[in-house]
């Protein structure tokens, strides 16, 4: 049951390749962004887009497979929100949040959505 507290999903398109880094102990993490994109009407009934973009971390096999992921492909991805806090060179205290990847699925190759 703890997997359903913090579970989220999404479908959306990759801005760009994932950056892959290998650490020394032998451990891999990707890290790409994903767009998700809502449309609905406002108050004066003109279509209005809304899209917002994720931080995607994958780690161990999930950063493998992500190699073979390009900007632009459209995938399902299963994960949990991790919330991150760091020190910029200025001193100020930063926050971020990211989605640390349990599963994704390909949905659109690239080259499908060349073709349409």
């Amino acid at each position: 049951m703890n997997t359903l507290r913090n579970k989220v999903s999404l479908i959306g398109r990759l801005g760009a390749a994932p950056e892959v880094t290998t650490f020394e102990k032998g451990s891999t993490l990707a890290r790409f962004t994903l767009a998700t994109n809502e449309r609905y009407k406002d108050k004066a009934g003109k279509w209005q887009d809304n899209t917002q973009w994720h931080t995607i971390n994958a780690w161990g096999p999930q950063a493998e497979r992500a190699k073979t992921l390009e900007k632009g492909m459209e995938i399902l991805l299963e994960g949990k929100l991790v919330h991150q806090s760091y020190e910029s060179k200025t001193g100020d205290k930063k926050f971020s949040t990211i989605i640390e990847a349990n599963a994704f699925l390909i949905i659109m190759p690239k080259q499908d959505i060349a073709e349409k």
